[in-house]
């Protein structure tokens, strides 16, 4: 409660006593939403989420041609029918929409923020929660992302890499400018796959997010990574966290960029690793497209996306018999079972570890006959 007694998102916040609404139902739902943003605010969620739900809801009004007073759960089954035949939208995302409106509905109809006994003084009725166990998308597993990403095989990723450095050759070679943003993005690619990051994390770094490992004094002043914007859990701020390198090229890609190539950008004001020659720092839009285009350049899947390469770091180190404590902990998963989704072991490995793992059973088989024997022979 406020320091006047009312709720963040209170209808008496919103619609102002004694005086007559032009348009009621217009105005009480534009104060609904507003009321909404700051209730959900007040609870510290992100401006990016407050804003996409809010979108959501819009889209369900617009779907039902009704505002909130008059909905029904009907309404709900016509609009993810339409959701899953029309757009084919995965179970994820239909979920996230009835989400949306489920929590828009637990916020309207609480007495507390008074919108249901505004809607009966304006409209005679009053909102109801639409949404129920009976008509919303059961989350039935862990993992349900899209089947056809996956991790990269060795092999694509060292073609991936190559053609990002083929690139930069070929644009220098031409005479053309755009050799250094090629550089930039071939040694962003190259950095994302060496410390295991998210394409937000990646995007943020600044030159001065990396410091030296007293337990691994070769890499010299690339010996960790820091990470100031990791993936925030609900309600809270980015959750940083330290990367130790493992891979020793990673540290020549970072020499070879901040004291060779990022000084011809001109952006010395700027202290982000991967500045552009207009702004401080790369956006997001540029990555992906980039990304893209060197994938569909080598006709690889469009199952692999730039989050691919995170997926590739943690299932190459496990793959290299990297302690799976310490593939989580440097990917930054709070549970052991969310590194197992993202690891996506080859054949190979499973055949190795078959085989190993047979050859230890015959050799533990075969140790005590061979004992016995050579002990029969000294008894003689």
């Amino acid at each position: 409660m406020g320091a006047d007694g009312l709720a963040p998102g209170s209808a008496k916040l919103h619609l102002v006593d004694g005086i007559a609404l032009l348009r009621p139902d217009e105005q009480a739902f534009a104060g609904m939403l507003d009321g909404w943003r700051n209730q959900q605010l007040a609870r510290r969620l992100a401006f990016s989420t407050v804003e996409s739900r809010q979108r959501m809801v819009r889209a369900f009004t617009e779907h039902a041609d009704a505002f909130p007073w008059d909905w029904t759960p009907q309404m709900v089954d016509d609009w993810m029918t339409d959701l899953r035949a029309v757009r084919n939208l995965r179970a994820s995302t239909l979920r996230s929409y009835q989400l949306a409106v489920k929590l828009f509905c637990s916020y309207i109809t609480d007495p507390a923020y008074g919108w249901p006994a505004e809607c009966e003084l304006h409209f005679g009725t009053h909102p109801v929660q639409v949404v129920h166990e009976w008509n919303a998308a059961v989350h039935v597993q862990d993992a349900e992302g899209d089947p056809t990403r996956r991790a990269f095989t060795r092999d694509e990723l060292q073609a991936f890499f190559d053609h990002a450095d083929e690139q930069v050759a070929r644009i220098r070679g031409a005479g053309r400018k755009g050799w250094l943003p090629a550089f930039r993005d071939a040694a962003l690619f190259k950095v994302a796959y060496a410390y295991g990051l998210r394409r937000n994390e990646v995007r943020m770094l600044d030159v001065a997010d990396f410091g030296r490992n007293a337990h691994a004094a070769e890499f010299g002043e690339h010996g960790v990574c820091y990470i100031r914007y990791g993936k925030a859990l609900k309600g809270s701020p980015p959750k940083p966290r330290s990367v130790l390198t493992v891979f020793d090229w990673a540290v020549d890609v970072l020499v070879e960029w901040t004291d060779h190539v990022r000084p011809l950008l001109g952006r010395d004001d700027s202290p982000a690793l991967w500045p552009t020659e207009r702004s401080d720092r790369l956006s997001l839009a540029p990555i992906d497209h980039r990304f893209a285009t060197y994938r569909d350049a080598l006709g690889l899947t469009g199952g692999l996306d730039f989050h691919s390469l995170r997926r590739s770091y943690i299932t190459h180190l496990i793959e290299d018999g990297w302690d799976p404590f310490f593939v989580q902990q440097q990917a930054g998963h709070e549970h052991a079972s969310t590194t197992s989704i993202y690891t996506c072991v080859s054949s190979n490995f499973r055949v190795r570890t078959l085989r190993n793992a047979l050859d230890a059973t015959i050799s533990a088989a075969l140790a005590p006959s061979a004992g016995r024997a050579a002990g029969k022979a000294g008894t003689r």
